[in-house]
C-alpha cells in the first residue's frame, strides 16, 4: 500500500538530524506546545507589517489548526490534514449518492468551494501521519517544519528544521499524499508552496526564533520553580497554590491534557463546517444546522483556551508576575462585540439580559482579547446557574478611578400578587483545585479562585457576594485610563 511506502515526517527529520531521542510524551507534548508558541510570536512578528488582506504564508497542519491569533488566520491560507475527516453525511444525506465515498465527497468539497484561508484534507486510516501532529510554515522569510510523533511504544518525539532540503523532502512527502488523493488540489497546492522559495533562512529569523524559544522555556521553568521552591518555602506554598496535593502538577497536566483533548476535534468539525458553508447548494434548513455547529464549536474552544490560561496562571506564584500585557483600550468597541454574544447565550436558556451603559464609555485599561473572553465565560456561567424565566441586569457605571460592570439576577414570580422567590447558589462540587461542578445542569466551569485570578491577570478585580432576594451577584471593576477617570453619565 502506497501509505506505508511513503515516509512520515518525523522518519525524514530523523534521518537528517544527528539524534533525535524518544522521552516521555508529557515531555514531548510540552517540547511542542513551547515551540508552537515560539512559532507563532515569529509568525505574527515576521507578517506585522503586512497588510491583513494579502496571503502572506502557508500553513500545512495536522490534525488541527494550530494558530487562532486573527492576525494569522486572515494572513495565511491553511491546509489541515486529519485521519479523522468530520462526516458530513450526517447533515446532508439527500444531496449523497450512495456510491461515493465520504472521503471524495470532502476532497469535491475542497476542490470546488475552497475557503479562502482554510481547507481540510483526510488521511487514509492506516497512513503512518495519522500518529504525528505536524506543522509545516511557508512564509517569504523563512519555511520551518515541527512534528511531533508518538511511536507504538508509548514514547513520543519532537524535533523541528529551518533546513529548506529537509522541508521540501517534508513537503514532497506530504504532497504525494495529496497528489494519490487529489491530483486538480495539488496542483494548486503545489503553486501556492512554490511562491515561497526554499532558500536558506536569515540567520535572524533562527536567532529570533532561538530567542522565543528560550523565552517560552524560561517561562516554564519560572513557574516551576516558583512553586516547587526549596525546603520549607516550597512546603507552604505547594500547600497553599495547591492543598491537599502531593505535587502542583497534576491538576494543572490533567486540565491542559482536558483542553487539549477537546479542542482537537472541535476545531476539525469547525473548519469543515465552515468550508461547508462556503457550498452554494445547501439548503435553508442545513445551513441554519452548520451555523448552530459552528457557533457551538467556538463557544467550547474558547472556553478550553480560558480553561488553559487559568490552568497557566494558577501555577504563578504570584499573580502581579503573571499579569498579561494591559493597554488603554476602547471597553466600547469589546462591548458592541461581546452583548449579542450575551444575549444569545441568555436567549438559549430561555432568559431576559438587559444591558445598562453609561453615556459615553470611558477607556480603560486592561488586555482587549482575553477581558472579551473572560467577560463572555463568566457571563456563560452565570447563565447556566440560573432558573429558566430569569432576568439579568448587566449595569455598566463609574467609580471613581475604576468602571464597575455588575451581574445581578432578577427572578420573576407567576403570580404577579406574590414575591418573587427568593434565590438560591446553585450546588457546586469541586474538581480539583480549578474546576467546579453543577450537578443540576451537568456543567464543568473554573471555581471562584480561579476566575478571580484571571481578572487579577487583566487588571480588574471580581466581587461575588449573596444577596437575600438577589441570589448571586457579580461586580468587576477595570481601571480607568488616568484622562478618562472623571467622564461620567448613563443611558439605557
Amino acid at each position: 500500500m502506497y501509505e506505508w511506502i511513503l515516509p512520515s515526517l518525523s522518519e525524514i527529520l530523523a534521518e537528517n538530524q544527528s539524534s533525535v531521542a524518544e522521552c516521555s510524551p508529557a515531555k514531548a507534548d510540552r517540547q511542542w506546545r513551547v515551540s508552537l508558541a515560539a512559532t507563532e510570536h515569529l509568525l505574527l512578528n515576521t507578517l506585522a507589517g503586512g497588510s491583513r488582506n494579502i496571503t502572506q504564508g502557508l500553513v500545512l497542519a495536522a490534525p488541527a489548526p494550530l494558530f487562532s491569533q486573527p492576525k494569522l488566520t486572515q494572513s495565511l491560507q491553511t491546509v489541515t490534514f486529519t485521519a479523522k475527516p468530520f462526516n458530513p453525511l450526517a447533515l446532508m444525506p439527500f444531496q449523497m449518492p450512495d456510491a461515493m465515498p465520504a472521503a471524495d465527497y470532502i476532497n469535491a468539497s475542497v476542490n470546488e468551494e475552497i475557503a479562502p484561508h482554510e481547507s481540510v484534507l483526510p488521511l487514509l486510516p492506516a497512513d503512518p501521519l495519522g500518529a504525528e501532529q505536524f506543522c509545516l510554515v511557508f512564509t517569504d522569510k523563512f519555511r520551518l517544519v515541527l512534528v511531533l510523533a508518538t511511536h507504538k511504544n508509548g514514547k513520543k518525539t519532537f524535533s523541528f528544521s529551518f533546513e529548506p532540503e529537509v522541508v521540501q523532502q517534508a513537503w514532497r512527502s506530504l504532497g504525494a499524499r495529496v497528489m494519490l488523493a487529489n491530483p486538480e488540489f495539488f496542483a494548486r497546492l503545489d503553486a501556492l508552496v512554490q511562491q515561497y522559495s526554499p532558500v536558506a533562512p536569515d540567520c535572524r529569523v533562527v536567532l529570533e526564533f532561538s530567542q522565543l524559544l528560550l523565552q517560552e522555556l524560561t517561562e516554564v521553568e519560572e513557574t516551576r520553580d516558583s512553586l516547587l521552591g526549596t525546603g520549607e518555602e516550597a512546603l507552604e506554598q505547594g500547600s497553599r497554590v495547591f492543598p491537599n496535593a502531593q505535587s502542583p502538577n497534576p491538576d494543572v497536566e490533567l486540565l491542559q491534557a482536558f483542553a487539549h483533548e477537546v479542542r482537537t476535534p472541535l476545531t476539525t468539525i469547525r473548519t469543515m463546517t465552515r468550508l461547508l458553508l462556503k457550498r452554494r447548494d445547501l439548503d435553508g434548513s442545513v445551513i441554519n444546522r452548520l451555523k448552530i455547529i459552528d457557533h457551538e464549536c467556538t463557544e467550547q474552544i474558547d472556553r478550553m483556551e480560558l480553561l488553559f490560561k487559568a490552568a497557566e496562571l494558577e501555577t504563578t506564584a504570584s499573580v502581579k508576575s503573571s499579569k498579561t500585557q494591559l493597554t488603554p483600550m476602547s471597553l466600547d468597541q469589546v462591548l458592541q462585540q461581546s452583548i449579542p454574544r450575551w444575549e444569545q447565550a441568555a436567549h438559549r436558556r430561555n432568559l431576559t439580559l438587559n444591558v445598562i451603559l453609561p453615556q459615553q464609555l470611558p477607556t480603560v485599561v486592561s488586555n482587549p482579547t482575553m477581558l472579551d473572553q473572560v467577560l463572555s465565560g463568566l457571563i456563560e456561567n452565570f447563565t447556566r446557574s440560573l432558573p429558566a424565566g430569569s432576568h439579568i441586569q448587566v449595569q455598566v457605571i463609574p467609580a471613581g478611578d475604576q468602571l464597575k460592570l455588575q451581574l445581578s439576577p432578577q427572578f420573576r414570580c407567576k403570580d404577579s400578587n406574590k414575591a418573587a422567590t427568593p434565590g438560591t447558589p446553585p450546588i457546586r462540587k469541586a474538581l480539583g483545585q480549578l474546576l467546579m461542578f453543577q450537578p443540576e445542569t451537568g456543567t464543568i466551569s473554573l471555581n471562584i479562585a480561579a476566575t478571580k485570578h484571571l481578572f487579577q491577570a487583566i487588571g480588574g478585580k471580581l466581587i461575588v457576594r449573596q444577596r437575600p432576594h438577589y441570589g448571586e451577584v457579580l461586580t468587576i471593576f477595570l481601571p480607568l485610563e488616568v484622562s478618562n477617570k472623571h467622564k461620567s453619565g448613563t443611558k439605557s
